[in-house]
């Protein structure tokens, strides 16, 4: 079920979290750890989503699935297209609730690379940091109450996802997360029988011996950019977002900056418009873009009117008549 990470993802990044679907007659009874979706239930993508990611429901991930693409067929299409676009080259998803099958498969290294990607996204974040929740639950009466399987959420300080997973093949599955002093590290293993003491022991290796080191700070000046067409001659440029190194036992890797900004712009300007953007590398690879924008509005350069209409009118009925 560690495969829901990316069906919760897909499902948020289509951008119908709160449209409301009747669940499809695919998925009602789907074998597995379930949330009972009814025949013709009306719930929200975002009700689908929790039921998929606190309660494991197997049936969840077909709706949504059908919500999303229309079928379990296209929505898998493009669960496996977003796993190549974020760089797990090792996976390949069969379904989208993590039921064996003979194509589906992850790496623990995969595991973490979809959950740092998914855990950028507020909204992702919200729904596997929640430990209880209410929805609703067709026309009971009552509400579906749903309580997270995650127990690392209240067993380990700091800890906000992400997702366990278990069939009888693959044995005990576990993503999580913890947060403290800034800082997000995420553990992953898999047919582990131990896992809850695994993720505590390696969260705790992590923050023992880890550390962020501020590369960029956020707001950090970066340069001027040429205004033409304004009152303003030249407009500062300012990093859009700080830009932070893992640090391990104090020793950092080697890292520099590559500066890629715009000479001039031309007015109007808009508050946050980019102008160029810093490249910092490491080891010879590039490991993040900050955008650079500049952090005011920049209107065209004013004129005089009065001064303006004078000049037509002379040039119209004085240098005619020459």
């Amino acid at each position: 079920s560690t495969t829901k990470i990316m069906t919760a993802l897909c499902a948020i990044e289509s951008g119908k979290m709160d449209k409301t679907f009747t669940v499809d007659s695919s998925a009602v009874g789907v074998e597995g750890s379930s949330i009972y979706l009814a025949p013709n239930e009306r719930l929200t993508l975002r009700e689908l989503v929790y039921g998929l990611m606190l309660h494991s429901g197997n049936d969840a991930a077909v709706a949504i699935a059908c919500a999303v693409s229309g079928n379990c067929e296209k929505f898998v299409k493009l669960m496996n297209d977003t796993a190549q676009k974020i760089g797990a080259y090792n996976t390949h998803f069969d379904n989208p609730n993590g039921l064996d099958g003979k194509t589906h498969y992850t790496t623990a290294y995969d595991l973490a690379i979809i959950s740092a990607y998914a855990l950028k996204n507020s909204e992702f974040a919200e729904i596997v940091s929640t430990k209880k929740i209410n929805i609703s639950n067709g026309n009971k009466g009552y509400d579906r109450v749903l309580s997270n399987h995650n127990k690392l959420l209240k067993m380990y300080e700091g800890c906000d996802g992400i997702k366990t997973g278990f069939t009888k093949k693959c044995g005990r599955c576990l993503a999580s997360s913890a947060t403290k002093d800034g800082m997000t590290l995420i553990a992953v293993t898999l047919n582990d029988p131990d896992d809850w003491n695994s993720h505590t022991a390696m969260l705790n290796y992590g923050f023992e011996h880890c550390k962020l080191k501020t590369v960029m700070a956020k707001g950090s000046f970066l340069g001027t950019c040429e205004v033409k067409g304004a009152d303003i001659q030249k407009a500062k440029l300012y990093a859009e977002r700080g830009a932070y190194m893992l640090v391990k036992d104090g020793i950092a890797p080697e890292y520099k900056m590559e500066y890629s900004l715009k000479k001039s712009i031309t007015a109007p300007v808009d508050y946050g418009t980019k102008c160029g953007y810093v490249t910092i590398m490491a080891n010879g690879t590039d490991i993040k873009k900050i955008d650079a924008v500049i952090k005011c509005e920049i209107p065209p350069k004013q004129t005089n009117k009065a001064v303006d209409m004078f000049c037509v009118l002379f040039k119209e009925f004085v240098l005619n008549d020459f």
